[in-house]
């Protein structure tokens, strides 16, 4: 437990000011409506250590990467995020003093996430350096009905004597990013203009020429409460994405214009009561566990406040709105973590559009793999991507980190698995799994010596290992997708000729060649193992590594990627995230119980989770063989990875996709829900001091409600 913040089950609360928590606090308070986000950064001024941030869906810059020694293949971008107009701000003077808690003796302090109703809370009172007294109240929101609208509400009151007010609202275009490689400015001002009663900035990106528009429109009432001042702020923000450029600045303006004519009430009622059809819809309650509960429904919160799937253009970035790491781009932390809680909590409609993402840039993951030097249609789909081109540029992510692949693969299969949509399939899938097929039958190679094939110079999910053979997960992920392509086509062949017909035609596919091929290769993979400990070794060479357990580590050591050096890491046998483990996860069906348990608890004791993907996985086996107490313990971990800060560094924002992960860990892990032969089953096993479970699923068009307690469980 976090004690700078209050266990609740529907609030994150914040009753103390520590400058030393700014940054942290930005990142969990964040607020977001699927198009954009806004870090929780004071309205008023603040001097101390901020990372200042707004964002927008789909906007970004390609930042030149910075590499010493560049290679070929390497991308010529980095794409970024961009911080965009600071639309929040007010600079609040005292009688000429400026308000900036920096300064300020803070005298109380509270802050509040309502995730109930989507509202950001804060109330504090201060003494400015020249003794004046004040006390501050500000509620904000971006709706999640009118999608460009944000709204402000900042109430001030003079506590000591007679004081001069004056509220300055501004947007703040003079913007960069803290994590721009060369430290230069992403954006061009176009335009800007203020009124008394507005504001109204344009920008556009340098290069990739997006244009953004804010327009403020703002009031000020005076003395409605005892003699506070209470400012309102409604900020439309229209992008080029959704606009024609010379429309932007009318459409900014109508959404502030109606925002003010509907009033602040009536617009946070209508965004709350959006907030409570969404968790009606997707709620998680369990009993008798505060931390818990706070931890899933945070989880939850920012999942469905990052990515909606109205707009199939976008996807789930690592950091979602709430800070730049990890360029805001897409990953296949989608695949493999978001798909299942995007397909249960929102229907097939939006996975689907996750999925039509990854279609609609086939032709760049074909063009990323010819830059690789392979032919014939195959594709490599990036690691890291805005548009479909790769822009991450680590020679061990980006040319070896090919698993990435067999994710998007097992996400069609997932899908259509879970929505029974075959018509997806036939229309788009089966055509993506071609194309990753040919890749895996053009990556591997034949050993004369083993008389098997193999892989070579890859890194597996284990980014602790790079440049390494036979990395189990993915020789075994590779397989799985070459005979499931065989499998789909094959389907496809009966069911949808005309289509297959199309395929053929467009491809140049060889059907007894490549097929003959793929097979053969499935058949014949090598596969590394230890015959005395019985389980699957994580690469060829892993027990040469001295075996030493995380137990045995130095706690002072943690996190290593912090501690110790990369040379140091890559010789040790630790693990950073699931990787044997991310395999048996995604194919138990493979294996029995007793294999599953005793690789489970060999590479549990050698994982450090120092990547946030890893608990969640290690958590659902645990639940799965039977280990309730190891379960929750890595259950607690995934749910309050950033609300506890495991990994010390929450200040650069949450960590959104592995959040999907804690709700996988609570209804695939504790609520034992699986799809077998197109029904849900589920197999609880809950914690021994959770009093009940209760979750709803939508499952292919039907809302399934589970309620699991002492007495048994009602589906």
């Amino acid at each position: 437990m976090n004690p700078h913040f209050q266990t609740h089950p529907w609030k994150v609360i914040e009753t103390r000011f520590d400058p030393a928590r700014v940054k942290a606090a930005e990142s969990l308070f964040s607020i977001g409506n699927g198009i954009m986000g806004q870090r929780a950064n004071f309205e008023e001024t603040y001097t101390g250590e901020s990372l200042q941030g707004s964002y927008i869906g789909g906007v970004y810059y390609p930042d030149k990467t910075r590499v010493g020694w560049w290679k070929n293949g390497y991308p010529d971008y980095y794409a970024k995020v961009l911080n965009s107009a600071f639309w929040i701000g007010v600079e609040v003077n005292i009688n000429g003093e400026l308000l900036d808690l920096y300064t300020a003796k803070v005298l109380d302090f509270y802050r509040e996430l309502d995730m109930r109703r989507g509202l950001l809370i804060r109330r504090f009172r201060a003494v400015l350096p020249h003794g004046t007294e004040v006390e501050v109240e500000a509620t904000r929101f971006v709706s999640m009905v009118r999608t460009e609208l944000g709204v402000v509400r900042y109430r001030i009151k003079v506590l000591n004597g007679n004081a001069q007010v004056e509220l300055r609202p501004y947007i703040d275009a003079d913007v960069k990013n803290e994590d721009a490689h060369y430290g230069e400015k992403f954006w061009d001002l176009v335009e800007e203009s203020a009124t008394p009663s507005s504001h109204y900035v344009t920008m556009e990106t340098k290069k990739t020429r997006f244009s953004v528009c804010w327009f403020s429109q703002h009031e000020l009432v005076e003395a409605s409460q005892e003699d506070a001042v209470t400012l309102y702020k409604y900020v439309g923000i229209t992008s080029s994405l959704n606009h024609k450029p010379k429309d932007l600045a009318q459409a900014a303006r109508e959404v502030a214009t109606t925002g003010q004519k509907l009033g602040f009430d009536a617009l946070r009622d209508e965004h709350s009561r959006a907030w409570e059809e969404k968790w009606a819809q997707c709620d998680v309650e369990i009993g008798g566990d505060d931390e818990a509960q706070q931890g899933i429904r945070f989880c939850i919160f920012h999942l469905l406040q990052t990515y909606t799937g109205k707009d199939a253009r976008l996807n789930v970035g690592p950091k979602g709105f709430t800070g730049e790491k990890y360029g805001g781009s897409t990953y296949w932390d989608t695949e493999a973590y978001c798909i299942p809680f995007y397909l249960a909590t929102a229907g097939g409609k939006v996975a689907r559009s996750l999925l039509q993402y990854r279609y609609n840039q086939l032709p760049q993951a074909i063009e990323n793999a010819q830059k690789l030097g392979f032919t014939r249609g195959a594709a490599l789909y990036p690691m890291v991507t805005m548009n479909g081109e790769e822009c991450h540029n680590e020679w061990e992510i980006t040319f070896e980190e090919i698993h990435r692949n067999g994710a998007i693969a097992y996400a069609i299969y997932n899908y259509v698995r879970y929505t029974g949509d075959q018509d997806y399939l036939a229309a788009y899938g089966v055509e993506v799994l071609l194309a990753i097929a040919r890749f895996w039958a053009q990556r591997v190679s034949r050993s004369e010596a083993r008389q098997k094939y193999v892989m070579l110079g890859v890194t597996g999910p284990n980014e602790y290992e790079n440049n390494v053979n036979n990395n189990w997960y993915t020789n075994y992920i590779a397989c799985w997708c070459l005979r499931y392509a065989k499998e789909s086509m094959e389907w496809a062949k009966e069911m949808h000729p005309w289509r297959y017909s199309n395929i053929i035609d467009k491809t140049g596919f060889d059907e007894a060649v490549e097929w003959a091929q793929w097979m053969d290769i499935a058949e014949n993979m090598h596969f590394p193992k230890d015959d005395g400990q019985q389980i699957f070794l994580q690469q060829d060479g892993y027990m040469d590594k001295e075996q030493i357990l995380v137990k045995d580590l130095d706690p002072d050591q943690r996190p290593l990627n912090q501690k110790w050096s990369w040379d140091r890491i890559l010789r040790s046998c630790f693990i950073k995230q699931a990787d044997v483990l991310q395999g048996l996860y995604f194919f138990e069906d493979d294996f029995d119980m007793d294999t599953i348990r005793r690789n489970f608890y060999f590479y549990e004791a050698r994982t450090v989770h120092e990547s946030s993907l890893s608990p969640c996985v290690h958590a659902i086996l645990a639940a799965k063989i039977g280990d309730i107490d190891k379960a929750y313990e890595l259950y607690l971990r995934t749910s309050r990875l950033d609300l506890d800060d495991y990994n010390k560094e929450v200040d650069e924002g949450l960590h959104i996709t592995s959040m999907a992960g804690s709700w996988m860990v609570v209804v695939q892990g504790f609520a034992g829900m699986r799809v077998q032969d197109g029904q849900l089953t589920f197999a609880p096993k809950l914690p021994k001091h959770w009093t009940g479970l209760s979750f709803k699923v939508n499952f292919r068009g039907k809302i399934v409600c589970v309620n699991r307690q002492t007495e048994g469980t009602t589906v």
